[in-house]
C-alpha cells in the first residue's frame, strides 16, 4: 500500500507546483478569484525574494507571471503558512513584488495577487473559510485602488458541501487538507490531483529528501514553540531575564521589532533599550 507525504511539507509542495507548471494553473484556476471566463492560460516561475526575516526559512512558496486568455498578465505568489504572523508576511511580501517591477522600470505594472494556504483558522468570528481582500476607500468601498489583492484560504474551516460548484477547487483543496494515510477514490479519479498524489509517494523520495522533509516538521514545531513561549513569558512577571534573551535573539535573527513586540508583549521603547544594552543595534 502506498505511503504519502503531507503535500504542505515544503518538499512535496515545491516539487507539484513549483516543477509542473500545469498543475499550478490548475490549481489557481480554481482557486484564484479570477472573473467570470477568465483563465490563466500559461505562466512563467520567477525567482523568490528573500522573507522579511527567516526564523523559519522553508516556507513554500511558489511565484510565478501569468498570462491569461484575455491576455492580461498579472504576478502571483502562492505560499503555505502556519503561525500567527502570516497577516504580516502577506503586507510584506506582496507590495515587495511590486516594487521590484517598478525598480525594472516596466512600462506597465502587472497587477500581484498573494494567495496564502493557511493551516490554521485566523477569523474566529465567521465561518467562512476563504477571504478575499483588496484596497479599497473605508467611505466608499466601490472605489478600489487596483494591482494589489489578497486571497487567504482557512484549510481547517474548509467544507467541500460550502463549494458544491467549484469542484476543481475543492478537489484541490481536499488534496491539501485530507489525512494522507486515507485517500478517496473519488479524488484519484481525477488526472491532476492523481499525478499531484504520486509525486507525494513515499517511494518516490530519496533518503536524503525523507531526512529534509522531518526536518521541516522540526522546525515548525521549533517556531510554534519560540512564539508560543515568548509571548507566555510576556505575560508572566518575573521573567525580565528569560524575555531578555528572547528579544536578543529574535534581533540576531533578523525579525523586525513590531514582530518582537507581538512574541513578547514588550512596547518598542523598552525593546530599543534592550537592544542598545546587548550591543544589538
Amino acid at each position: 500500500m502506498a505511503r504519502y507525504l503531507d503535500p504542505k511539507n515544503d518538499l512535496p509542495f515545491k516539487r507539484i507546483f513549483g516543477e509542473h507548471p500545469d498543475l499550478l494553473k490548475s490549481f489557481l484556476n480554481a482557486l484564484m478569484p479570477l472573473e467570470e471566463n477568465q483563465q490563466i492560460e500559461s505562466l512563467e516561475y520567477l525567482p523568490t525574494g528573500q522573507m522579511p526575516y527567516k526564523l523559519l526559512n522553508r516556507y513554500s512558496i511558489v511565484s510565478v507571471r501569468c498570462r491569461d486568455n484575455r491576455g492580461r498578465q498579472f504576478m502571483v505568489e502562492l505560499q503555505v503558512y502556519w503561525n500567527d504572523f502570516f497577516t504580516r508576511w502577506i503586507a510584506f511580501n506582496a507590495p515587495e513584488a511590486s516594487g521590484k517591477q517598478a525598480e525594472k522600470r516596466d512600462d506597465l505594472l502587472q497587477p500581484v495577487y498573494s494567495l496564502a494556504i493557511l493551516n490554521k483558522a485566523f477569523d474566529e468570528k465567521t465561518p467562512e473559510f476563504y477571504h478575499h481582500y483588496r484596497i479599497v476607500n473605508d467611505k466608499n468601498t466601490g472605489e478600489v485602488i487596483e494591482g494589489l489583492e489578497f486571497v487567504m484560504v482557512e484549510l481547517p474551516k474548509f467544507r467541500a458541501e460550502n463549494w458544491a460548484d467549484r469542484r476543481m477547487a475543492v478537489r484541490w483543496l481536499r488534496f491539501l487538507k485530507e489525512d494522507m494515510r486515507v485517500i478517496s477514490n473519488e479524488l484519484k479519479e481525477n488526472d491532476n490531483i492523481r499525478r499531484a498524489l504520486d509525486m507525494c509517494e513515499k517511494g518516490a523520495f530519496t533518503e536524503a529528501e525523507l531526512a529534509a522533509y522531518d526536518e521541516y516538521w522540526d522546525i515548525v514545531r521549533i517556531e510554534k514553540s519560540f512564539i508560543s513561549g515568548g509571548r507566555a513569558m510576556g505575560r508572566a512577571e518575573g521573567k525580565t531575564e528569560s524575555l531578555i534573551g528572547v528579544v536578543v535573539n529574535c534581533k540576531r535573527i533578523g525579525i523586525p521589532v513590531p514582530q518582537i513586540q507581538a512574541i513578547t508583549g514588550l512596547d518598542e521603547q523598552r525593546i530599543l533599550e534592550i537592544f542598545r544594552s546587548n550591543n544589538e543595534e
